[in-house]
């Protein structure tokens, strides 16, 4: 059977295969790896690199896993690149490639790593059809393989956790956890109708959207927060204060337009991160 839905050949069946590397989702952990690498200090690139790859199979898995049930499962999507078959190939070969980075780390550093890295494959393979049925784990899913993603990104390179990551992966988590309640809430009226529990089917769109904004101001109030104690640099007060200006912009727009921005926001949110804990301008003044 062809792995493509819509051509034969190598041509064809690669064009689907990458079809499932989506880069505006994929971003986000393949940067929260390096982001807690450069969090340790000094960096292996041999092992920074393993850890991406780990993070880059599990996300792929995920999207694999999910156009498949969404096409050929519920018949919610119109159309998918893959053919039932194919999306079966792709999800062993990601799965293959996971599982070796795994055997790699937990080599090269620690059985904990491995323990760091195996959860960020499980919530990408479980995300459709389990998780995405629940307000809670529909909603924290992404930003929890994130926070991971953070976590053992630190731990490869230092072979320990301290509070910093641990704090860093928190904000990740709420923050990104509010963007994902937005996100979800452009689907409000169909998830509604297969009766999909998100959280804007579970509280309403209009509390989801208080939801949402509520635990964005939490993280930002808590980069404050930890700025203040000296547990992140004092500068990561300018990546808050740039998220925060996104933020209410895209209180103003719809669910649509709004996520396009909340997600931009972010990548400059953790962009004014790593120039803040790599080079820190003002640790000498303060």
């Amino acid at each position: 059977m062809p792995l493509a839905r819509d051509g034969t050949g190598v041509g064809a069946t690669a064009r689907a295969f990458w079809s499932q590397v989506h880069p505006v989702f994929m971003t986000p952990p393949l940067a929260a790896s390096l982001f807690g690498a450069i969090l340790a200090g000094s960096v292996d690139p041999t092992i920074a690199v393993i850890h991406v790859v780990a993070m880059f199979a599990a996300v792929y898995t995920a999207h694999v896993k999910d156009g498949y049930v969404d096409f050929h499962v519920r018949g919610e999507d119109d159309d998918h690149p893959l053919s039932a078959t194919g999306c079966q190939v792709a999800l062993a070969l990601s799965t293959a490639t996971f599982a070796l980075c795994c055997v790699a780390l937990g080599v090269l550093v620690d059985l904990f790593a491995v323990a760091l890295v195996v959860p960020t494959w499980l919530i990408a393979y479980h995300h459709a059809p389990q998780l995405d049925m629940n307000p809670v784990t529909a909603t924290t899913g992404y930003p929890l393989g994130i926070a991971l993603s953070v976590l053992g990104g630190y731990y490869v390179q230092a072979a320990t956790l301290t509070a910093v990551p641990i704090a860093f992966a928190l904000v990740f988590l709420t923050l990104l956890s509010g963007v994902k309640v937005i996100d979800d809430a452009q689907d409000y009226a169909y998830d509604r109708s297969i009766e999909k529990r998100t959280v804007a089917v579970a509280v309403g769109p209009d509390r989801a959207y208080g939801v949402a904004y509520g635990l964005m101001a939490v993280a930002l109030v808590a980069v404050a927060g930890f700025a203040i104690a000296r547990v992140f640099p004092v500068t990561s007060l300018l990546a808050a204060l740039a998220f925060a200006v996104v933020a209410l912009v895209a209180r103003r727009a719809d669910p649509e337009l709004a996520t396009m921005l909340l997600i931009r926001g972010s990548y400059v949110f953790l962009a004014v991160l790593v120039a803040a804990v790599r080079f820190d301008p003002v640790a000498g003044l303060v």
